[in-house]
């Protein structure tokens, strides 16, 4: 007997895939799994339907699952992509005060080079460019022998980023 808990989880597993699939497709609306079968679903299902010219009637039939399916598991299965995370504008310069996602991926480098390198300061992962990621990335600017600015530009950054990708390659 199928329960409605297990409809909701299937209702669930569709929604993630398209979810995934929406990501890479901007055609697809992003919806929020939550196991309802619901409006946006149904809207999900058509814009997929549509951009994989299949016939559209927004219902997940064996057909629509499978094709969801089979694009999903193309898309996961692709090499990674490079993630641009520093603002691409010229002139740039992340400093203490600022917030955001940059930051995040400034103090997450800087924690992993502090779990191999006992010479560079850890610090929190907050998101938040705050003292001790000053005095860390400082220390970092410093070991690197590089103007010790306690900011972020575009120079910074690469050496940060080969940095942690050094990191990568030393682990595999």
């Amino acid at each position: 007997m199928y329960t409605s808990e297990q409809e909701k989880a299937h209702i669930r597993e569709l929604q993630k895939m398209l979810y995934g699939i929406s990501l890479y497709h901007t055609a697809i609306p992003r919806i929020i799994p939550n196991g309802i079968y619901g409006a946006e679903s149904e809207q999900a299902v058509r814009d997929f339907q549509q951009e994989f010219g299949m016939h559209v009637t927004g219902e997940a039939n064996q057909a629509t699952w499978d094709k969801i399916v089979a694009v999903y598991q193309q898309l996961i299965g692709t090499p990674p992509q490079p993630l641009h995370a520093f603002p691409q504008k010229p002139g740039t310069v992340i400093m203490a005060g600022e917030h955001g996602f940059p930051v995040l991926i400034i103090q997450a480098i800087l924690f992993a080079l502090s779990e191999h390198y006992a010479n560079i300061l850890p610090c929190p992962m907050t998101g938040e460019f705050d003292n001790d990621t000053l005095r860390s990335l400082q220390l970092f600017q410093k070991l690197c022998i590089y103007p010790v600015t306690g900011c972020v530009d575009c120079s910074t950054w690469n050496m940060l980023s080969q940095a942690g990708s050094d990191l990568l390659i030393t682990k595999t």
